[in-house]
């Protein structure tokens, strides 16, 4: 396990289902800090726990943290690896708990497998680029406080080959995209799933797109649309930003739900 830790303030711990890329080591510093830049704040302790590597934190240490971040994973979420299925048992417990949960990606698919939803491979293939996601109008997300209103759709940087097919029972879909039905999902005000990365900057999936391509994931003219459709778009880093950060330390959807 990793800590920083910069004061007595609120504990978070990163669930870590994807090993560091040489680029995100070399300029990052590693996916940790990737997360930590995007969602922490001064005062706060952050863990990391490489859930990949099948390390969790122990079950009479959960109380103390007050939020949880599961990061995205090239693996699938619906797969039995015993480390996605701790994961899952782990999800379930957080869940009883009311602990507040934020899944990006492969986070918020296997949220949504923990508790009740439907994973598995989008019919319509990879999603690698900068999508809109509309908001739904019913949700009051459109107004926050302190953030003002919210644009009725937000770009985000996406990539993904998987997506929710169904959402657990008691859950609401807050946000969609031409691409993909689930884009955000919520449960109550502790359990947060966003499809797409609002951690990532647009150089970081430059270099997924490179690594993606090399291993034979994508197909060269598929990888070269897409570094050109980054070219002329730009995600509302800002906006996710707000909207993750509130939702750990608990002022975003308390009164929405």
């Amino acid at each position: 396990m990793v800590e920083i830790e910069e004061g007595g303030g609120k504990r978070y711990a990163l669930l870590q289902a994807v090993q560091d890329s040489e680029y995100a080591k070399k300029v990052y510093g590693g996916y940790f800090s990737v997360f930590v830049a995007a969602f922490g704040e001064e005062g706060e302790r952050w863990d990391l726990f490489m859930v990949v590597e099948g390390e969790f934190p122990a079950i009479d240490e959960l109380q103390n943290y007050h939020g949880f971040v599961i990061s995205g994973s090239p693996h699938d979420a619906y797969a039995n690896d015993s480390w996605i299925l701790d994961l899952c048992f782990l999800l379930q417990t957080l869940d009883t708990m009311e602990k507040k949960v934020l899944g990006i990606c492969f986070g918020h698919q296997v949220l949504c497998r923990a508790l009740g939803g439907k994973v598995g491979r989008a019919e319509t293939g990879w999603d690698i680029g900068v999508r809109k996601v509309q908001i739904m109008e019913s949700s009051e997300w459109r107004f926050v406080e302190d953030m003002g209103e919210m644009p009725s759709n937000l770009s985000i940087i996406e990539c993904h080959q998987d997506e929710v097919w169904e959402i657990p029972h008691g859950a609401q879909i807050i946000g969609f995209s031409d691409k993909t039905g689930v884009e955000i999902f919520a449960i109550g005000d502790h359990i947060l799933g966003i499809q797409g990365h609002p951690e990532y900057s647009k150089d970081i999936l430059y270099g997924l797109v490179d690594h993606l391509l090399n291993n034979y994931s994508i197909r060269r003219k598929f990888a070269e649309d897409a570094k050109l459709g980054l070219q002329a778009a730009e995600p509302d880093t800002k906006w996710w930003e707000k909207i993750c950060k509130k939702f750990l330390k608990g002022r975003l959807m308390e009164s929405a739900f």
